[in-house]
């Protein structure tokens, strides 16, 4: 029961905040001078060390602040008293820092379970958070903020993968988006 309650407060984490699976990992269950991050549930936000040694502030959604806190309720109960389980905020059954393989692994497992078909891993959520943001949004600049991208250009890759849904979608459902060819659309007068 601990265990789902953890791999939940992962999920939900990745996906409401666009986190790089290394910086999940990273993150400590309380803040410090030496945390290379930690979620304030106060706030809402988490504060990681992205790449390139740099730090972000990123919101925390209610209902990953709900998972989360379900998860800190039960962590120190059910894990061994080590230093490194003290300070991590998601451990494996003995204490230890989850790594990122683990995560990927429970991911690709409870999509299994789930009966998905396709092999979901942990940056396939990041890849959610930033396009549901630009589909809801369209402020790029944000997008790029919070996903730590050191240039604009790696973020725009989100709205060619969201041009590319709109595209599909118009071939599907305009009247004149597909014309067998030598057809023409009638001509109004």
């Amino acid at each position: 029961a601990a265990l789902a309650l953890r791999d939940a407060a992962v999920a939900e984490l990745l996906y409401s905040s666009g986190l790089r699976v290394a910086e999940l990992v990273g993150l400590d269950a309380q803040a410090s001078s030496t945390a290379r991050g930690w979620v304030d549930c106060d706030a809402a936000l988490v504060h990681v060390l992205g790449k390139g040694g740099k730090r972000r502030t990123v919101p925390v959604g209610a209902q990953a602040l709900a998972a989360l806190r379900l998860w800190l309720s039960v962590r120190d109960l059910t894990l061994p008293s080590t230093a490194q389980a003290q300070a991590a905020l998601f451990t494996g059954l003995h204490g230890t820092r989850l790594s990122a393989q683990a995560i990927w692994q429970r991911l690709r497992q409870h999509a299994r379970s789930a009966g998905l078909d396709t092999p979901v891993h942990p940056h396939m959520l990041r890849h959610s958070f930033a396009s549901h943001l630009l589909q809801s949004s369209g402020d790029i600049r944000a997008v790029q903020e919070l996903l730590g991208h050191a240039h604009i250009s790696t973020t725009q890759i989100y709205t060619q993968l969201d041009f590319q849904h709109l595209a599909q979608a118009y071939d599907a459902a305009h009247p004149r988006a597909r014309r067998p060819a030598g057809q023409r659309a009638p001509m109004r007068k």
